[in-house]
């Protein structure tokens, strides 16, 4: 495999690892990132802080 398509897959995970960072949710309440998705009770979805166990969606 060619060097360049190698140093291409190298650019396009960082960029992806960049955005994965950028996009981290942190609690309203305590600010901790220690945050779960959940289901909601109606499908949709909602967070818990793990940290101080507040809920929101």
């Amino acid at each position: 495999m060619p060097a360049s398509i190698l140093e291409e897959g190298v650019h396009l995970l960082d960029a992806a690892l960049i955005r994965d960072t950028a996009t981290r949710l942190s609690c309203p309440s305590c600010g901790s990132a220690h945050v779960a998705q959940v289901l909601g009770d109606n499908g949709g979805i909602s967070y818990v802080c793990t940290a101080c166990g507040h809920s929101w969606s």
